[in-house]
């Protein structure tokens, strides 16, 4: 088992969900969150905002994933960022899970309700 995690502008917020059920995820949590970003030392020629912290409405998504269905779901992700700007990508990451109390497909757990 693997934990996905993901995090993008709010605006992507439908197609990540479109992702994750592509990919076969059923069950996920996201939640809104606040991105700040530090241009202190960005040089003000390169600072398309114009000023040194700038905030954006964000959202974080996790999920509890089987192995198989991660490769998908990076697949799924750099296809949509390949058509978007790169300031404006989806960003995911996975870590490896070395324990939990999951008892596997169908049995309940914590994780699967």
């Amino acid at each position: 088992m693997k934990l996905v995690i993901i995090t993008s502008n709010i605006a992507f917020q439908k197609d990540i969900k479109v992702i994750l059920k592509k990919a076969g995820v059923k069950t996920y949590s996201f939640s809104e969150v606040t991105t700040y970003m530090d241009f202190s030392d960005t040089a003000t020629t390169e600072n398309w905002f114009a000023s040194e912290v700038n905030e954006m409405e964000s959202i974080f998504f996790y999920a509890f994933v089987q192995k198989e269905n991660v490769d998908e779901i990076f697949q799924l992700v750099s296809n949509f960022n390949a058509v978007q700007q790169p300031i404006s990508q989806i960003r995911i990451a996975v870590l490896n899970i070395e324990k939990s109390n999951d008892l596997g497909a169908g049995a309940p757990s914590e994780l699967t309700r």
